[in-house]
């Protein structure tokens, strides 16, 4: 269907707009400098045995399925467990070897594949190096040591956290020069001039003024690039440091005497109040941007000169790249599904299930078979329905995003009206506190229910406290993984009875999940076992076969 904008100029060409131009020129220049046929410059690149290589590729993907985490922070949470290990387990800090680490750091990516082989400049290790070696010398300057006693028991727990933000802001600058995208960088300029010229605060309220433009920056790289709070934390980090990019010592001394400080003021951003207004917006505007610039790496001639001769083809090319992009979303679903499924049995269900027999005998109570097997399918089986009953899109959301699409994209369909924000209102008062003790009581209406239904097929308290384990954490899953697609809605839910009883019921058992799930990451046991009792001494053997494999080629060598 054809929208009204482009219907009333079927005849007419239509005018991209500026930042759309330069989009279609970055593509196009990007493409064609692919297509060039250039000779490699002669320098030498980082090679890791294949073999050594398949073996880190296994362990890494066998960690990722035991640590749950979203798929584009693999390798920067990568980077940040080497550094860790480097700087605190094996306390290369000791030597502030930044080089040694560097070189550490892009071998053990290559080999656990999140790096080509025999593709990165042995450059790049310096360039990682000069990072490496501000942290290093920031955490030194940082971390508060001379403390006895009981001070010093009250100081550890601080000491972690801050070192364990420094290091993730290393990793998150590091994991950016490893890959630099210029048609992404683009994307996310042009959203941001866009949504800064737009995005309004109400009439006389200034409290925010200053804060809008690089809420707006944050949010863009929340929805967009999915950033996590370490790498906006980066983004701040350099925002407040304006000379971060090659600090003098001077001036790293003065960043450690407010570190503190420091953090508190980007602890502060990443909690602010316009925060889930403006994730909305630049949620629905990342959608728009994301299914133009799949549209233009297509074929950016192609789609100019549709734009240009066809206008009335180009809403239904946008609908046909949308269902393109949802269908995507929902195959990834199946496969965040699998992965969660392979985390929480791993890290939650085998225990839970193993502690149910002796429990149950510990206390004299009967074993139920039935209970036993429900308990054990239950996750699986739920996160199945869940994915399978995933919503398909509407044509209402669908028109809502070829709208959106043409007025980024084309100078008549562009935004005449402000989007105003609202003012974020006061927390506290009677009114707050009657409806957060209301939304309390749904926490026992919603466990009270399940426990009576679970009493009626005759589950034991200890089979009911399993079952509940695994519901709250399936629950919590089951909207983390439908994320993706529920972030391709770009039209509110309509609200009906259905959807009110199953929020009423649903959301408080999924926050208990949230919660839940929160504090058992801090104590993963095998987690807690992979990075501390077998990474080590595992990344010490890969080094020695390593060195082993590339002795036993040079002797062959030797003999040719």
């Amino acid at each position: 269907m054809v929208s009204p904008n482009l219907a009333k100029k079927k005849t007419q060409a239509l005018t991209v707009s500026l930042s759309a131009k330069k989009l279609f020129q970055t593509v196009y220049r990007q493409q064609e400098k692919s297509k060039e046929e250039k000779v490699e410059a002669e320098e030498a690149k980082i090679n890791v045995s294949e073999l050594i290589s398949k073996v880190a590729f296994f362990y890494e993907k066998i960690r990722n399925y035991v640590d749950y985490n979203e798929e584009h922070l693999y390798r920067k949470n990568a980077i940040a467990r080497i550094l860790k290990r480097q700087l605190v387990i094996e306390g290369a800090i000791a030597r502030g070897n930044g080089q040694e680490i560097s070189r550490h750091i892009l071998i053990e990516l290559i080999r656990a594949g999140y790096l080509p082989n025999n593709k990165i400049p042995e450059t790049k290790i310096e360039e990682v190096a000069n990072i490496l070696n501000k942290y290093i010398t920031l955490r030194e300057l940082s971390l508060p040591r001379g403390f006895t006693g009981q001070m010093e028991k009250l100081m550890q727990k601080e000491k972690r956290e801050l070192d364990d933000w420094i290091l993730g802001i290393a990793a998150s600058e590091i994991e950016g020069i490893l890959e630099v995208d210029k048609i992404r960088e683009v994307v996310i300029g042009n959203m941001y001039e866009y949504l800064v010229e737009h995005v309004k605060l109400p009439i006389n309220f200034t409290a925010y003024e200053k804060d809008l433009p690089i809420q707006i920056y944050l949010s863009v790289y929340r929805t967009y690039m999915k950033f996590d709070s370490n790498m906006l934390s980066f983004i701040l980090f350099k925002y407040y440091v304006s000379d971060w990019q090659s600090p003098s010592q001077e001036n790293l001394e003065k960043i450690a005497c407010n570190i503190i400080s420091l953090r508190q003021v980007i602890e502060h951003q990443l909690a602010h109040p316009l925060l889930k207004q403006l994730d909305k917006i630049t949620g629905r505007y990342s959608v728009f941007y994301s299914i133009l610039n799949d549209m233009i790496v297509e074929d950016p001639v192609a789609l100019y000169a549709t734009i240009k001769n066809k206008p009335q083809n180009f809403s239904e090319l946008v609908k046909k790249n949308f269902k393109k992009k949802f269908q995507k979303a929902k195959s990834l679903l199946w496969s965040a599904g699998f992965r969660s499924i392979i985390y929480i049995f791993l890290t939650k269900s085998v225990f839970a299930v193993l502690l149910e027999v002796p429990a149950t005998k510990y206390f004299n109570e009967p074993l139920d078979k039935l209970s036993l097997l429900i308990n054990i399918l239950f996750p699986a089986v739920l996160l199945f329905i869940v994915i399978l009953f995933t919503k398909v899109s509407s044509e209402e959301n669908d028109k809502k995003v070829v709208k959106g699409v043409e007025e980024i994209t084309l100078e008549e369909s562009k935004r005449k009206d402000p989007i105003v924000l609202r003012q974020p209102g006061k927390k506290g008062g009677a009114v707050d506190f009657i409806f957060n003790l209301l939304y309390s009581l749904t926490f026992f209406v919603s466990f009270g229910v399940v426990v009576w239904i679970l009493n009626k097929i005759h589950f034991t308290w200890v089979s009911i406290i399993i079952f509940l384990f695994f519901l709250v954490f399936v629950s919590f899953f089951s909207i983390r993984i439908r994320k993706n697609v529920r972030q391709l809605f770009v039209i509110d839910e309509k609200e009906n009875l259905i959807n009110f009883l199953l929020n009423f019921f649903f959301i408080p058992i999924a926050m208990v999940g949230k919660w839940l799930s929160n504090k058992f990451s801090k104590i993963n046991i095998f987690m807690f076992f992979m990075d501390f009792v077998i990474e080590t001494p595992f990344k010490v053997l890969v080094d020695i076969a390593e060195q082993w494999t590339r002795y036993v080629r040079e002797r062959r060598d030797d003999i040719d």
